[in-house]
């Protein structure tokens, strides 16, 4: 088993992360920062997670922001 105590988002569910982003940022500053179009029409966590998750790239620009500014 590898250790994870080195990674930030060991222990960060998807919807956390995005939760936080939101809450920081607000949907508006989100789209202007990350451009996907869930984060610009008619944003939801719901809809933005089944993006995110089926999306490897938009999910990993939304883990780096979270690393960069959050953590």
């Amino acid at each position: 088993m590898k250790e994870q105590k080195n990674n930030p988002l060991h222990g960060k569910r998807l919807d956390f992360v995005l939760e936080a982003l939101v809450e920081y940022y607000g949907w508006e500053e989100l789209g202007r920062i990350i451009k996907i179009r869930c984060f610009n029409e008619n944003p939801s966590i719901k809809s933005s997670l089944t993006f995110l998750r089926k999306t490897p790239w938009a999910r990993e620009k939304v883990e780096q922001l979270y690393i960069k500014k959050l953590y």
